[in-house]
């Protein structure tokens, strides 16, 4: 690979081929797979991991929101996209561009067919979202007869699939309530399914629960964070392939007295003489304030670099005392080889996710097939 000439994010397309694949390899033959690409595919690059995801033979996509489908669909993705979150104001746009909204409460519902015959819309796709557990959306078990009665009274929507969220999939200690909820969604959705007479497609496991609950993968399974190379155990996270590596360079070289001061509010004071590096990165790319004060570290020609002080907006600086560089080096902030981006999260006592999908969009995304 080319050495970096400034702050960019690389990302590995073989890399998201062997996760997907690995996944699926995980499923029956007839199980469907759904590629969820929201918050710009978790960091990286929705429209360009979704083209990708296509030439794989992907089934479905899914995005938080309905400006992130709007965006897939202008950039050429065709397969259906389920909208996880949308807003009522958004509907008419979501039916302009052919997006698929999750309809997870009784006002949601109704408005949705509103529009839809406003728009005169007849089957239009949509997906019914049951609370089985999360308790952050979805329908219970007492809006079963009131789902089923709204569905006959009009022809605007059809159900495409019923689905639901599980809450601690990657947590062995919680089996107990994890297959709670997989019970109370069959309940619920064979009753709904008896009611309305027709099966639309059931899903429910996100990649944990791909790895860890086969018994519910039903219809279709969505996988997110392990697309982008991420187990949520040490165990599964070996047979995943980070997608993404962020690099930098170093701008400039200081030395620095004991006593002398480096970065806002002297957060940092030297004890001794010490070696700092400034990197053209901070806080308004990805790398929040969290990572600062020595908790989070970069990697200089194999070595790592603690980072000195505050973050700033556009820069940290690092130790490099006893690391052999010059100006121009590159530097690894995270990636496969080296300091994951699973090891700085946990240095700062976060998590890959909120790392990972920090990443600006400022910093310049390179393809790598």
């Amino acid at each position: 690979m080319p050495k970096a000439q400034e702050t960019v994010l690389e990302i590995d397309l073989n890399a998201l081929k062997h996760n997907f694949e690995h996944l699926k390899s995980k499923l029956k033959d007839n199980t469907k797979v759904l590629a969820v690409v929201k918050a710009f595919a978790y960091g990286s690059d929705a429209c360009k991991i979704a083209k990708y995801l296509e030439t794989l033979d992907v089934d479905y996509f899914a995005v938080a929101y309905t400006n992130e489908g709007v965006a897939l669909r202008q950039a050429g993705v065709t397969k259906p996209i389920l909208v996880l979150h949308p807003i009522a104001i958004n509907f008419k746009t979501l039916i302009a561009y052919c997006l698929e909204p999750n309809l997870y409460s009784s006002k949601i519902l109704e408005t949705f067919i509103e529009v839809a015959t406003q728009e005169n819309q007849t089957n239009y796709p949509v997906h019914i979202k049951f609370n089985t557990g999360l308790n952050r959306l979805g329908f219970d078990e007492r809006d079963i007869d009131f789902i089923a009665n709204t569905l006959k009274e009009t022809s605007g929507i059809k159900v495409k699939s019923l689905f639901s969220h599980l809450a601690a999939s990657e947590d062995l200690n919680e089996r107990e309530f994890t297959l709670n909820q997989i019970n109370t969604f069959k309940q619920y959705s064979e009753k709904l399914i008896n009611l309305m007479g027709y099966a639309p497609i059931r899903h429910m496991c996100n990649t944990s629960g791909i790895l860890n609950y086969p018994e519910a993968h039903f219809d279709m399974v969505r996988t997110g964070i392990g697309l982008y190379g991420f187990g949520n155990s040490e165990k599964e996270s070996k047979n995943l392939k980070p997608i993404a590596t962020l690099k930098t360079i170093i701008s400039q070289i200081h030395t620095i007295e004991k006593g002398e001061s480096v970065g806002y509010n002297r957060a940092f004071k030297s004890k001794s003489l010490l070696k700092t590096a400034t990197l053209p990165i901070g806080h308004a790319d990805g790398i929040s304030r969290i990572y600062g004060k020595g908790k989070g570290f970069v990697t200089i020609n194999g070595k790592k670099a603690p980072i000195v002080g505050n973050v700033c907006m556009d820069m940290i600086m690092v130790n490099i005392t006893n690391i052999e560089c010059e100006e121009g080096d590159e530097v690894i902030v995270f990636g496969p080889e080296h300091n994951t981006a699973e090891s700085l999260a946990e240095s700062a006592s976060t998590i890959s996710y909120e790392l990972i999908t920090s990443i600006s969009q400022r910093v310049k995304r390179i393809l790598l097939k």
